[in-house]
């Protein structure tokens, strides 16, 4: 089964996301629980969670069908303590908000050295602070998003991912988000065949199909190896359609959310139905 949807709008309460996701034809979604640009919010409310729960049950959405993102303040490898502090207390604080939702994952950056520190230090820092999350909410699955290696941000090589899981105490809370605008930036050729297959092909030796939690469909404005995190629309970027065929059609990628983060959202009904289509199209 694959679950194709969105990053959809949370505006004027977490409860409206469901309802957004299913009104442009989606079987998943994804949200933000909080203001993703502040530090501290109001804690939700249970009328907000009650309603958010019975919106999903309404419209079909289970735990394993969302993926709720953190703040993108949060960087979990700060080389200040003050700063890493404050974002390993948002952290948690993200972890609880999905633990109050019902939810079972949680999508985040992993974090940047920002020049002040070397990189394996940065990693376990960022494993560290994984392992203290863990410790602070259960249950929870920490799911880390690959990026586009811009600026002094980690995560862009598989490798570097594989690094950070292997000092997470608790393996089965941990995941990857896989962003294919992002590969694709980081230099893993997506648009190609050969490249398509290489690529997914060093995922499963470097980290492990058994990871994949989630996936961002985007096709991407800036070129291989350019490291800008510039989303486009499916088939108008760098990429191309057949990459998102290809995952389409691969068993690999079942039964995990496959979320739009194109930059039109008035394509995302065409994008969830032109997706939907080429999984029976060989």
């Amino acid at each position: 089964m694959k679950y194709i949807g969105a990053h959809v709008s949370a505006s004027g309460g977490v409860f409206n996301a469901p309802i957004h996701a299913h009104n442009i034809g989606a079987t998943a979604f994804a949200l933000f629980t909080k203001n993703q640009r502040r530090w501290q919010a109001p804690p939700l409310t249970q009328s907000a969670i009650t309603e958010f729960k019975q919106n999903c049950q309404t419209y079909s959405y289970q735990p394993h069908q969302i993926l709720p993102h953190d703040s993108y303040l949060i960087n979990l490898g700060h080389p200040e303590r003050s700063a890493l502090e404050q974002s390993r207390a948002a952290f948690i604080d993200e972890m609880q908000r999905c633990e109050q939702l019902g939810l079972s994952l949680l999508n985040f950056h992993p974090g940047s050295h920002l020049r002040q520190q070397d990189e394996d230090l940065t990693l376990a820092k960022i494993s560290e602070s994984i392992n203290l999350a863990h410790h602070h909410i259960p249950n929870i699955i920490t799911v880390i998003e690959n990026t586009a290696g811009q600026g002094s941000n980690l995560g862009y090589r598989f490798e570097q991912i594989a690094q950070i899981i292997e000092q997470v105490e608790d393996k089965s809370r941990v995941g990857v988000c896989l962003d294919t605008c992002h590969a694709f930036a980081a230099g893993y050729p997506l648009h190609t065949d050969e490249g398509w297959q290489q690529s997914f092909d060093d995922f499963a030796r470097i980290i492990g199909f058994k990871y994949l939690r989630a996936m961002h469909l985007n096709d991407s404005k800036g070129a291989l190896n350019s490291h800008l995190d510039r989303h486009h629309s499916l088939g108008m970027g760098q990429i191309g359609t057949d990459c998102f065929r290809k995952i389409m059609q691969d068993p690999r990628f079942d039964n995990i959310p496959l979320i739009l983060e194109t930059i039109n959202s008035q394509l995302w009904p065409e994008e969830i139905q032109w997706l939907k289509q080429q999984i029976s199209i060989f």
